[in-house]
């Protein structure tokens, strides 16, 4: 065998009549222009070599080409192009086997596809996923796997990003064969042998017509899967595009088809969407670091969980520990509400049986993990309690002493309050470095965001032990100091705040609404309230008619569960604009004077969205937030913050923070100083500098 370094990532080697073009650049084999220049330099001496009559392409480390290095987007280009790569491969007159391990994906899968044949091990996944990044495939993916696949499961696969294990892409027709997972490079040389002595073809993917030929001239096929969706891919660009690229397959000669999705491709690359889904990607695995706690921090062991309440909150936060095989005990003050909470989780769990998401015997496991008590001494030996009562601080506080003088030390303390101050709480217990804020999100066991809120006292370890712990349950976790209503619910109270006021200056709940909802929110601040209940924080007793929440509430229209709240609903929960509450607000402007004007959908946004933005760059200045990253990590995970304009504060930078700036001084001026800038974005403005 003899071995040539093509370059640093690249190297060739010869045994008999097989080349071997084995990359290796840690630590996913990305699609760097070094990478493809290896590529490029092996291929081409393998094709120079009269003694080579087939080429195998693998990849040392734990992955295949994981992917194209998207942090090259948006740099000047460098390097061998990848369709440039790809066209060179599938046009060699020698086969060409990539042999997978890993994952191959996106433009890893492209390459693969521009191979002749593709093996791999049985845990191995390939994919197209960059329509999470708000692109298309830009060389050649949306042209070639649909002839593999099929028109369907490629509109399935590539609009969705999803990843399929080697077996099922086998059966797809991806991989040509699955091969022993110890024994990769040597089956892939051995399929390769079994080629040349067979006298075998080197097919092109592009070549082939059977899978697409029967959807030519239907463009009906298209139409249904964009009106099956259309509520999934809402406000994306990247999904429709995906689609425009596979008819242009089906419809169009290959030559041209490719070169309209590469100008797709470079359309979306360069646009702010894929800009915004790009700053998530990395913002997310941002938020994990901390940048005092190291990563050699030692943690708390958790293996067992105690949970006070077994209410919505606490019912949900349980199912998350179950989930992930952890004990659970969960304490209720009276026996109906602890069996009423458990028998909510067990139907729950068969639910998602039901849609055959879980298995039955999942669902005995889960439960199994789970015990109830009526008395906080149940909890002594747990590494993790987690208080979710009532939102009351003397509530908490009481909770919090008893707690202390029953659970073990060296054990976390957590709440789970949205609001209240945690340092306050910390200092009932005589551990105040052993208590943490974990704040859930409703549902908990949906919601992917947890606030993990750091008070003044809590240790390193206990931080580091709760964001190990979010991992562990499936949650995306950000770090916030201790405020009212800490990152999310503070910048949130800057919204309701002017919707309220919005509605009585001019607009309408449904104005508010619809210009949010097509901003790209799941629902507007009515709706939502509507769908949550107007009376949660309501009082029938100190009640003053001096909203119009609490004049809804004293007229019994609470919300959905009452069919009627800011909107009338029918009998399946449809909602539609109500007489009465148009009545009600324009009798309370009246009489609180004020004078009702047209307000433009432009005001509406701007001033329920840039005093978010401002009041996230108080947070910055206060440092209850680390990065700005972290607090758009918030907002997408949280409260449904439309991904692809990648959170308040990146929002903020697409507009221009001159722009905000400016507005929020506009509005100041005229509507007083809730409006008032912060320093933070003053200052950023006057340096030309973003939050970055």
């Amino acid at each position: 065998m003899t071995t040539t370094d093509i370059n640093d990532v690249a190297k060739l080697s010869r045994l008999g009549d097989i080349a071997v073009l084995a990359l290796d650049s840690p630590p996913v084999n990305a699609l760097s222009a070094r990478l493809r220049d290896g590529i490029k330099g092996g291929i081409d001496q393998a094709l120079a070599d009269k003694d080579v009559r087939a080429i195998v392409l693998i990849c040392r480390g734990k992955t295949f080409v994981a992917g194209a290095d998207i942090t090259e987007f948006g740099k000047p280009r460098t390097g061998t192009p990848l369709p440039d790569l790809v066209d060179l491969i599938e046009n060699s007159p020698k086969a060409v086997v990539a042999a997978i391990h890993g994952t191959a994906l996106g433009g890893g899968l492209e390459l693969a596809l521009a191979c002749h044949y593709r093996v791999a091990v049985p845990s191995a996944k390939v994919g197209l996923p960059e329509v999470k990044l708000g692109l298309i495939p830009g060389s050649g993916g949306t042209q070639r796997l649909p002839r593999l696949v099929g028109v369907q499961k490629a509109l399935e696969l590539i609009t969705s990003g999803a990843q399929v294990a080697a077996p099922v892409a086998e059966g797809l027709g991806i991989v040509d064969k699955v091969v022993p997972e110890a024994s990769l490079e040597d089956a892939a040389i051995a399929f390769a042998r079994d080629l040349l002595a067979a006298g075998a073809s080197h097919p092109r993917v592009r070549d082939r017509d059977d899978k697409i030929g029967p959807a030519r001239g239907k463009p009906e096929i298209f139409a249904e899967f964009r009106k099956a969706n259309a509520r999934a891919f809402r406000g994306f660009l990247a999904p429709e595009y995906c689609i425009r690229a596979i008819e242009a397959a089906v419809e169009q000669p290959f030559d041209d088809a490719v070169k309209y999705e590469r100008s797709l491709f470079l359309e979306l690359v360069a646009g702010s969407q894929s800009a915004a889904q790009r700053h998530v990607f990395f913002a997310e695995r941002q938020a994990w670091k901390v940048p005092d706690i190291a990563d050699d921090t030692p943690t708390i062991p958790v293996a067992k969980v105690g949970i006070i309440g077994a209410g919505t909150m606490g019912g949900g936060i349980a199912m998350n520990f179950a989930n992930a095989g952890i004990p659970v005990t969960i304490v209720e003050m009276k026996q109906d509400a602890l069996d009423r909470g458990l028998g909510i989780i067990r139907r729950n769990y068969e639910a998602t049986a039901a849609k055959g998401r879980l298995k039955p015997e999942d669902v005995e496991r889960r439960m199994g993990l789970l015990s109830g008590a009526l008395d906080l001494s149940a909890l002594a030996d747990c590494d993790l309690v987690i208080e979710a009562v009532f939102e009351n601080m003397d509530i908490k506080k009481d909770v919090f002493g008893k707690l202390d003088g029953i659970v073990k030390q060296g054990a976390i303390l957590a709440t789970n309050t949205s609001y209240l101050d945690v340092d306050e709480i910390a200092a009932a217990t005589a551990r105040p470095d052993h208590v943490i804020g974990l704040h859930f999100f409703s549902p908990a066991n949906v919601m992917k965001l947890l606030e993990v809120v750091r008070g003044e006292k809590t240790a390193k370890p206990v931080v580091a032990t709760a964001m190990q712990i979010a991992r562990k349950i499936g949650k995306i976790a950000v770090l916030v100091g201790v405020c009212h209503g800490f990152v999310g619910n503070r910048m949130l109270a800057q919204r309701q705040r002017e919707a309220n006021k919005l509605i009585l200056e001019g607009a309408m709940p449904w104005d508010v609404d619809r210009v949010l909802y097509d901003f790209g929110m799941p629902m507007g601040p009515f709706a939502m309230s509507d769908l949550a209940g107007l009376d949660i924080g309501w009082s029938k007793e100190t009640t003053s008619s001096s909203t119009v929440r609490e004049i809804l509430c004293e007229m019994d229209r609470r919300g959905q569960k009452t069919g009627a709240g800011f909107y009338d609903y029918d009998e399946k929960r449809r909602a539609s604009p109500s007489p009465v509450t148009e009545k009600i607000i324009l009798d309370l402007a009246a009489r609180k004077g004020i004078t009702r004007r047209a307000i433009s959908d432009d005001e509406i946004l701007e001033r329920c969205i840039y005093p978010m933005i401002n009041e996230g760059a108080k947070i910055l200045e206060e440092g209850k937030a680390i990065r700005a990253s972290d607090i758009d990590i918030a907002w997408i995970n949280g409260y449904g913050w439309p991904v692809y304009r990648g959170g308040p504060m990146f929002y903020g930078e697409i507009v221009g923070l001159d722009k905000v700036l400016a507005r929020m001084k506009e509005f100041e001026a005229r509507l007083g100083p809730d409006f008032k800038p912060a320093a933070l974005l003053e200052k950023l403005v006057a340096e030309g500098r973003g939050f970055k």
